[in-house]
């Protein structure tokens, strides 16, 4: 979970789309419970987005105008994704050592 020292990364941006952070996520405070139902509505959202585009893109006949519209909505759930992934991998535990440095030798 997040340190009490870190921030967690809200699944929603602020104005300038600038990214907005939690301090104290506490797991089951209010904040922390609306940040988690609407990564999984953006993350349901997103797959739904993307049958939809399997269905566009297998039409011969959709038109430029549907195309970009697809496009625009793909981007948008993609931004999404990534932002949840980013909060969620920042939450994650740390590894006892570092990726840098070599793993303990194992005996033979």
């Amino acid at each position: 979970m997040t340190e009490s020292n870190e921030l967690r990364l809200l699944p929603w941006s602020g104005p300038d789309d600038k990214p907005c952070y939690l301090s104290a996520d506490t797991p089951g405070s209010y904040m922390s419970h609306l940040a988690d139902n609407t990564e999984e509505i953006q993350l349901g959202l997103g797959s739904e987005l993307l049958a939809h585009a399997a269905e566009v893109l297998t039409d011969v006949d959709s038109d430029p105008e549907e195309l970009r519209l697809l496009a625009t909505d793909l981007t948008g759930a993609l931004r999404n994704a990534v932002r949840v992934a980013t909060s969620r991998g920042h939450r994650l535990p740390r590894p006892a050592h570092s990726a840098r440095e070599e793993p303990p030798a194992h005996p033979r």
